[in-house]
């Protein structure tokens, strides 16, 4: 047991008086969980961090027992309790994986920045195995881990927590593309599956007007408990930042007075800058399309897929790869017999590289996706292909996002000139 006790929340109160259930039911909890638990139980695991798992769980004592149980069958598997002394990540990892710690929030909790709008997810996929993904944030929430018993030795007290700066600055319709958004979502969900009530709070800085279409699709995975913790601040965060964060445990382009011992205000030894990645890196056998429609363009031909969009505001998102050759792409609309173009048909190199990419629709009607193979006269084309029609954000899912908010302004990525929407608009 460790020598830090565990801090309840308070009893609630009705009339002035403590209801006097709650902490009860939470402790026979324990007990009951402990029971179910005790043939996997990790020593380490104290009540505190059993607590913890109940919590994720609305002390629902069977499903938090099924969660613990994945969870220590899947450290097995993965080799974590051997991670941080004989694990290395492949190097684009650790030149590409953006974000890392920076310092301590003004509790002890480590703060860690997570550059999403830096982070070449397509290529990370290309480029490395899931496991060592899954394997390299793993590692991350160990260090974490071990970074709060250093600091509960050194203030004397229970540290616990994680306070995340996720950095929104250069997002664009691009992050929408499917397979490295399901990638990153699936990263979340491990390590929530694993390190349960791990983060503190959550801010959310320089968020672009793509935000609530990105949420919308992230907020299956996010539980009632999780956005409660999340507070998006804009493009204006250095206040509320400095409200958590000492200027010393901050960089300067956040706020605060840190750098790197060159003098680099966004602390790049600490914080991996990301960018895209070389395609030296890439794995010739990788191939993240999975359930892609087929189709054979004839030559000289085109293929013209329609897809109805009922309402304004609606993102028309794709991609597709070919197999050895290029091929024309290009968007159109259909309103009352007469063609728009929205984005013109082009030669793209998908057979080198898959393309994807996203128009948002503000006029309904028909868009066509346009594969032109009429320059080609010797062979046809054969397409692998992804298209999807999202629906806008609705006023629900905008007020959920104002409560979030810690400026006022009902937008507040609208006025963030750092974070542009580069989708196509017609």
């Amino acid at each position: 047991m460790s020598k830090y006790t565990l801090q309840h929340e308070p009893e609630p109160q009705s009339n002035g008086v403590p209801a006097g259930g709650k902490l009860a039911k939470r402790e026979a909890a324990l007990i009951k969980f402990k029971d179910k638990i005790a043939d996997v139980h990790k020593a380490s695991h104290d009540d505190y961090v059993l607590h913890k798992w109940l919590k994720a769980r609305a002390y629902d004592v069977d499903k938090a027992a099924d969660m613990y149980r994945t969870s220590m069958a899947y450290r097995q598997k993965m080799g974590v309790d051997r991670l941080t002394a004989e694990y290395q990540p492949p190097e684009v990892l650790k030149k590409y994986l953006t974000g890392g710690f920076c310092g301590h929030d003004k509790e002890g909790s480590p703060v860690r920045v997570e550059l999403y709008g830096h982070l070449d997810m397509k290529g990370l996929m290309y480029s490395a195995k899931k496991v060592d993904l899954e394997k390299t944030k793993l590692l991350q929430c160990e260090n974490t881990l071990k970074d709060w018993q250093e600091e509960s030795k050194k203030r004397g007290k229970r540290v616990d927590g994680l306070t995340v700066i996720f950095d929104m600055e250069g997002v664009s319709s691009k992050m929408l593309w499917r397979p490295g958004l399901q990638m990153y979502l699936h990263l979340v969900k491990v390590l929530e599956d694993n390190y349960p009530e791990m983060m503190k709070r959550m801010f959310v800085v320089n968020a672009p007007r793509i935000f609530p279409l990105l949420y919308k699709l992230a907020r299956p995975l996010i539980s009632e408990d999780m956005k409660n913790k999340i507070h998006v601040l804009g493009g204006h965060f250095k206040d509320t930042l400095l409200q958590y964060i000492d200027a010393e445990e901050l960089p300067v382009y956040l706020g605060g007075v840190k750098t790197d011992p060159d003098g680099n205000p966004r602390c790049a030894t600490m914080i991996c800058p990301g960018g895209e990645v070389p395609r030296e890196y890439f794995l010739q056998d990788k191939d993240n399309e999975d359930q892609l429609e087929v189709a054979t363009v004839p030559r000289g031909d085109k293929l013209c897929l329609p897809y109805e969009v009922t309402k304004p505001g609606s993102v028309l998102r794709w991609e597709f790869k070919t197999e050895d050759f290029d091929i024309g792409f290009g968007v159109q609309l259909l309103r009352e017999g007469v063609k728009e173009t929205v984005r013109a048909t082009e030669r793209v190199n998908s057979h080198i590289v898959p393309e994807d990419g996203s128009v948002t629709c503000h006029k309904t009607g028909t868009y066509e996706v346009v594969f032109d193979n009429a320059f080609s006269w010797a062979r046809g084309k054969r397409v692998q292909y992804m298209v999807e029609v999202i629906g806008p954000v609705d006023e629900g899912m905008h007020s959920e996002i104002k409560h979030m908010l810690t400026e006022n302004t009902d937008l507040a990525w609208e006025s963030n000139a750092n974070s542009k929407d580069e989708s196509t608009t017609l």
